[in-house]
This record gives C-alpha cells, sequence and structure tokens, in this order.
C-alpha cells in the first residue's frame, strides 16, 4: 500500500463520515496499491476502514500475494464473493460504495448487510487522486513530453492518400516502438468536414489537399497518461481557416494563463471561452474547456462553465479550447498544465510544423 495516499483517502473518508468505503475501480486500486488487475465480471473490492484497516478482496484467479498492511480475502468461482466480502464488513452502519461498483453486487450485498446504508463513496478517493504528488508530476511531464515526440515523428510521414484510421494506426505503432505501453485512448485523427466533429471516429477518409488535420493523441507510459490535440493544414490554408486557428490559439493561451491556486475552474473556461465568443465563433465551440487527467484520462473534475472546483497545487488538467464549423472544418488546441504554487507548468512543447 502506499500510505501517504490512503492517509490522504481516510482524511476524506472523515469528512464525509464514511466510516467504511468498497474501492472497486481499477485505477484507484493500482493508486493505492500499485497493482494492476482487470477483473472483468469478476468482483474485486478494497475495503478501507477509517481506522486504517484494509483489504483486498479479489478471485485466486488474480495470484495475488499478501503484503504488510494489505491483507488478502481471496474467493474463487466455486464460492460467493459477496458473502466473502460481507463478512468482512459491520452490520450496520454508512459504507461509501465506489461509483463504478456493478450493481449485482451491490444489490446482493444489501441483500447480505441490510442494515448497511449505501451512499456514493468515490469522493475521499477522487480527491486524494485529484492532486498529483512530485512523483506523479514527473511521470505525467515524462508522458507528455513522449506524447510530443511521437506525434511530431507522425508528422514527418503524413502524405496525401493517408486515411484517419491509418495514420491513427501509424501513431499507436510509433507510440510503441518509443516505449509507450500504448495508446490512453483511441487516436482520434480527422481530416477535412471531419474535424467539424469533436469526437469523429476516424476511419478510411483519405487525406487531400486543402484539408485541415486534427490529431487528438495520448499514450500510456507506465500509467500515466497523456492527451495532446494539434490542427494542421495539409496544403495553403484559406485565411478563414487562419483566422480560426488564431482565434483558438489565443483562447489557449488566455485559458493557459489564467491558470492558478484559488481560481475556479468555471474562470479558466471563461477565460478561454470568452477570447473566442469576442471573436464571433462563441456558438461553435461546443464542449468544455478541460478535464482533470492523471492515471485515468478524464478524471474529476472538468474545466467547465459549471464547475466550482478550485484550481490547487498538484492538479493536472486540459485547456482545449476548440471551434466547429459544420460542414467545413474545425480547429482544437489542447495542452496540458500542471498547477504549480504560482501559475501552472505547460506539459506539452510541440509545436505544429509546415504541412505541404
Amino acid at each position: 500500500m502506499n500510505q501517504s495516499r490512503l492517509n490522504r483517502v481516510i482524511e476524506g473518508m472523515k469528512r464525509e463520515n464514511l466510516p467504511y468505503i468498497l474501492v472497486s475501480d481499477k485505477e484507484s486500486i493500482f493508486y493505492l496499491t500499485g497493482r494492476w488487475i482487470e477483473p472483468g465480471e469478476r468482483m474485486i473490492a478494497l475495503m478501507i476502514a477509517e481506522d486504517g484497516r484494509v483489504c483486498l478482496v479479489v478471485n485466486r484467479l488474480f495470484a495475488q500475494t499478501a503484503e504488510d498492511g494489505l491483507p488478502l480475502v481471496e474467493y474463487d468461482d466455486t464460492e460467493d464473493c459477496v458473502a466473502a466480502l460481507a463478512a468482512r464488513l459491520p452490520e450496520t452502519g454508512a459504507i461509501g460504495i465506489d461509483k463504478r461498483w456493478p450493481s449485482q453486487f451491490l444489490i446482493r450485498l444489501m441483500e447480505t448487510r441490510p442494515g448497511l446504508r449505501p451512499r456514493v463513496g468515490s469522493a475521499p478517493v477522487d480527491e486524494a487522486r485529484m492532486c498529483k504528488d512530485a512523483e506523479e508530476i514527473a511521470a505525467m511531464r515524462e508522458s507528455s513530453r513522449l506524447n510530443d515526440r511521437v506525434l511530431a515523428a507522425l508528422m514527418e510521414t503524413v502524405k496525401e492518400g493517408d486515411t484517419e484510421a491509418g495514420l491513427g494506426r501509424r501513431y499507436t505503432d510509433i507510440a510503441r516502438s518509443m516505449g509507450a505501453a500504448g495508446c490512453s485512448f483511441a487516436p482520434l485523427i480527422c481530416f477535412g468536414a471531419h474535424c467539424a466533429e469533436p469526437h469523429h471516429e476516424s476511419d478510411e477518409t483519405p487525406l487531400k489537399k486543402g484539408d485541415s488535420i486534427i490529431f487528438d493523441v495520448g499514450l500510456d507510459l507506465n500509467k500515466a497518461m497523456s492527451d495532446m490535440t494539434r490542427t494542421a493544414f495539409f496544403g495553403e490554408p484559406t485565411e478563414e481557416m487562419k483566422r480560426v486557428y488564431e482565434t483558438v490559439r489565443l483562447a489557449n493561451m488566455a485559458g493557459k494563463a489564467a491558470v492558478k491556486p484559488g481560481v475556479k475552474l468555471c474562470e479558466i473556461d471563461r477565460a478561454a471561452r470568452r477570447v473566442i465568443e469576442e471573436a464571433g465563433y462563441g456558438e461553435y465551440f461546443i464542449h468544455r474547456t478541460g478535464h482533470n487527467i492523471g492515471i485515468g484520462v478524464h478524471e474529476p473534475p472538468d474545466v467547465s462553465a459549471t464547475s466550482q472546483a478550485v484550481a490547487k497545487p498538484g492538479m493536472v488538467f486540459s485547456i482545449e479550447p476548440g471551434i466547429y464549423l459544420p460542414g467545413k472544418f474545425g480547429v482544437r488546441i489542447e495542452d496540458l498544465v500542471a498547477v504549480t504554487e504560482d501559475g501552472c507548468e505547460v506539459l506539452n512543447e510541440l509545436d505544429i510544423p509546415e504541412m505541404k
């Protein structure tokens, strides 16, 4: 167990008045234990008590070993996994349930322990994960810098006739050849009018002269996820393309300039959004400005118009304003920033080369 992280979770449990929580999200279990377990349909639960007791309930199939501070409760496919967990829980009282724990296990636990009062109990872990320590920040920086290098290498290979999906496959191959475990999400690469769809699913559309290209890519480096977006133009861009690109670039800069401890995340969203609105493109910026990131690509909180969360040192999140003109093209520019004591560190350094 990572004791300092566990201590932060326990502090959160006390604030939430949760004497027990069950952690089942594999990212959160990795955060606390350093163990990456893919349970599939089988139950896994890390039980944490506010007095510091923990145990990991896990199927024997996954060949885990006990260690100091982390005893195991093992079961196999012939046993009732919920009964094995319930035996370690009190008869009554509040219990925090992971927001991602399948209802098939929760309902059975409530039938076995009807005196327990289930509550959504992810906040203590989410809040602990929200602010990264120095080791985590270093890992996020390394992941982002590798993402820079992989995308730079990919862009050197782009040629007319390449397909969206083909470039995605090439990005993945380059990332793995440079030491990444794989992608943090499926590469989102799109051309021309497809760039007006913020979450377009890359297909076999070929690249042609005059197209805009959005590269939204990230990789997994030792469970530190990166995420970056760059927009390029294949051939000479139109005046409208130049104008939209410059507007988004300035919005990205304004968002990053607004980041410092104590600032609400909605104010950071406002700083980026204001630039686009004042340029007359407000109705075409149709998503939030960013999201927290770490072991998971999308972690709470988000950088949106409604987010009341406050920036704190150690938080890492994206600044990714965009303008999307239906049927024509779109532009998005995304960087990751780490909040420092007096501002932020931008984790990406890649400039877009001119593409002919």
